[in-house]
């Protein structure tokens, strides 16, 4: 059974006012498919900062309108021209793609692979199998790291929340050598463990050779896959998340300060991890929250610190000034009533089980089609939270967002006598009765 929803009086003015569709936000999810290929000559960043190229249509369907806040772009991109030799920038929230440019095109991880080594690490403590204070040995292997460091010596025994902060704010090159030898016996052990704990996550394009994303032959990642990575550690441990956001720690009396500049300058960052290698240039998987609303975006290949940091912030304003998240339904809203058999009541409410929001360019408004699909009439006794079936929203480019639709309250069925008399009523009249 379908049936479309009709939208009381306030929720339509709040949707006219609000939601949009529009081509340059992809599907819902973060494992999204990948988008066109790139053309065979693509411009510098700097020639993309000059000129509007425009997009070719897919052949399949006519190309949407851009909305005229948006700049058109070739068609291997998603967003506004960047610097960043890959980017990708997403809403967790709404699975709507902001920023998209050569997001699938292999990148060295750098260290924003250490990442993953705390992941992993994160996993030890809610497992239990490691303690905050629990302490690790340091081997003359890690010790030796060059590049950055925490400056541990061969004769101390760092706690794992000193490794977890070494890691994340000094990133220190030995602090990941350390945890990979105590978890896993070797750094290559540890590193088939990153490559198949991401496969698992849905990182589908990376494969590490190290705890800490030093240089190595074969060692590759995506801007696609480090946000998927940054997006699991924010969800799956809120609370050793905050470590991210911190911005300075001192070891071995060497205070260092988090290379994350957007903690200091972009209102609302909280994390997560900077990176640089010679081949690769400089990247950033950043987070940043305002007023209930999450963006991820990686960036890499820029030419220095400083425009990183200023790349990575531009990206941001620009993505919460231009895009606004609108809020369809809320958890336990009711959708739409579904008739009930043999109940006490003949109808029953049914409620969507998670908030639908959708993210839409600002001053972009639009109505979309709301039917929800379910099999009826409902045979009673119906139970209070018992899923029923879906409600489906699409948009006008054609996006549907799909969530689960579950009874709002039980309804018993009725008595002996009830029960003969609905059936008396449906066999002589029918159900018009």
């Amino acid at each position: 059974m379908e049936t479309p929803v009709s939208f009381p009086t306030d929720l339509r003015r709040r949707l006219v006012a609000a939601l949009a569709s529009v081509a340059l936000i992809a599907p819902a999810g973060l494992a999204l498919a990948q988008q066109p290929g790139d053309p065979q000559r693509r411009p510098t960043p700097q020639q993309q900062q000059q000129q509007r190229p425009q997009a070719k249509p897919p052949a399949t369907k006519p190309a949407a309108k851009p909305p005229a806040k948006t700049e058109s772009m070739t068609p291997s991109q998603i967003g506004i021209p960047t610097l960043a030799k890959q980017a990708f920038m997403v809403d967790p929230m709404t699975g709507a793609v902001l920023l998209s440019k050569d997001a699938d095109r292999s990148m060295p991880p750098s260290s924003m692979s250490k990442m993953m080594t705390v992941y992993i690490l994160f996993e030890e403590l809610a497992a239990g199998r490691v303690k905050l204070d629990t302490r690790f040995k340091v081997s003359e292997r890690a010790r030796k790291m060059g590049g950055s460091r925490m400056f541990l010596e061969i004769t101390s025994e760092p706690t794992v929340e000193e490794l977890i902060r070494g890691i994340i704010i000094q990133s220190g090159n030995d602090a990941c050598v350390v945890v990979a030898e105590a978890l896993s016996g070797t750094e290559d052990a540890f590193a088939e463990r990153m490559t198949k704990r991401g496969r698992e996550m849905g990182m589908q394009r990376s494969v590490f050779k190290n705890s800490s994303g030093w240089p190595a032959e074969g060692q590759f990642t995506t801007a696609r896959d480090l946000a998927v990575l940054s997006w699991r550690t924010i969800e799956d441990f809120p609370r050793q998340y905050r470590y991210y956001a911190e911005p300075e720690w001192a070891y071995n009396n060497i205070r260092q300060e988090n290379r994350n500049r957007l903690l200091r300058t972009t209102p609302g960052t909280d994390g997560l991890k900077t990176g640089h290698t010679d081949e690769g240039g400089y990247g950033i998987a950043v987070s940043t929250q305002r007023d209930g609303r999450r963006l991820v975006l990686v960036v890499n290949g820029l030419a220095s610190m400083n425009e990183r940091a200023s790349e990575s912030h531009r990206l941001i304003e620009w993505a919460f000034r231009e895009f606004t998240n609108t809020v369809l339904f809320k958890a336990g809203d009711v959708v739409t009533e579904a008739p009930v058999w043999l109940g006490r009541s003949d109808k029953v409410p049914l409620r969507i089980t998670r908030s639908a929001i959708v993210t839409s360019p600002v001053g972009q408004a639009a109505q979309p089609r709301v039917v929800a699909r379910f099999e009826g009439p409902l045979a009673a006794p119906v139970a209070k939270g018992t899923r029923v079936g879906t409600v489906a929203i699409t948009l006008a480019d054609g996006r549907v967002f799909e969530h689960p639709l579950e009874v709002g309250e039980d309804v018993p069925r009725l008595g002996t006598f009830g029960r003969i008399g609905v059936l008396a009523r449906h066999y002589l009249l029918g159900w018009l009765s």
